[in-house]
């Protein structure tokens, strides 16, 4: 294909980055990405919650998972910060009878101390110390993390300037001793490096611009020669492959 024709795809792909929820099906079939964990985050969650539990969801995003857990809606908290997911939140959890608030997870958070028998995190802001004081003794918190080097691979080709690392405390010992600080003894610890693939830079493109904060400035037009160079590779290897960084944690407040 010409340069041009590549050129006005991806522009289409960058005008088209806009996601509600947490939603990528955009670019189902076109990329790859969590298949081979080591663990699994849901069957993590689910051998933790009790049908009697009062559950937290910090970073919800539009609710999309804490809805699939099927818990009883008057045992459900949630809270997200982004305003167009907090907004779809408000619309979909708070008719539901679910107790959403809008709020940084990484601050205060706006319930009473002892208000939950777990709270869950999926790739999401988290204060171990709120978690602490908002769960009751006993009560669990089960987080997955993107790690501190995800998709650097991704970013050394996109951008022309590999900026630092966006989050460079998110390592599992770091969060580890963290929680332990904070009162709570590991129950689960895993972190693991796995492939990222794509196999169209139309997708690479949209997932750059979704992802801004490991991407920061990234555009088409400004990083249009490497966005060339991704799409001979793609040629020549028939995949874009890079590395994700992740972390499970689970954990106990001490009682």
């Amino acid at each position: 294909m010409e340069k041009e024709a590549l050129k006005k795809i991806w522009l289409q792909e960058e005008e088209a980055a806009h996601i509600h929820g947490w939603d990528f099906s955009h670019i189902n079939g076109k990329y790859d990405e969590e298949r081979d964990l080591p663990w699994n985050y849901r069957e993590t969650v689910g051998r933790y919650l009790k049908p009697d539990m009062k559950l937290l969801d910090l970073d919800t995003g539009g609710g999309e998972f804490l809805l699939s857990l099927g818990h009883p809606c008057g045992s459900l908290a949630a809270t997200e910060n982004y305003p167009p997911n907090a907004a779809l939140c408000r619309e979909k959890l708070l008719p539901l009878g679910i107790d959403f608030r809008q709020a940084d997870s990484g601050g205060r958070l706006p319930f009473d101390s002892g208000s939950f028998d777990m709270i869950i995190n999926r790739h999401g802001n988290f204060n171990p110390d709120e978690i602490s004081r908002t769960l009751k003794p006993g009560g669990i918190f089960v987080t997955e993390q993107v790690g501190a080097e995800n998709d650097r691979e991704l970013v050394a080709l996109l951008l022309k300037d590999v900026p630092e690392l966006p989050f460079p405390e998110q390592y599992l010992e770091k969060a580890r001793a963290a929680f332990e600080k904070s009162g709570f003894c590991v129950l689960e610890a895993q972190e693991a490096f796995r492939p990222i693939k794509f196999w169209d830079v139309g997708a690479l493109v949209w997932f750059a611009r979704i992802i801004e904060w490991e991407f920061p400035g990234f555009q088409v037009e400004s990083c249009l020669e490497n966005l060339y160079r991704a799409q001979e590779i793609l040629e020549r290897d028939g995949v874009i492959e890079g590395q994700i960084h992740r972390f499970l944690l689970a954990a106990k407040k001490r009682g």
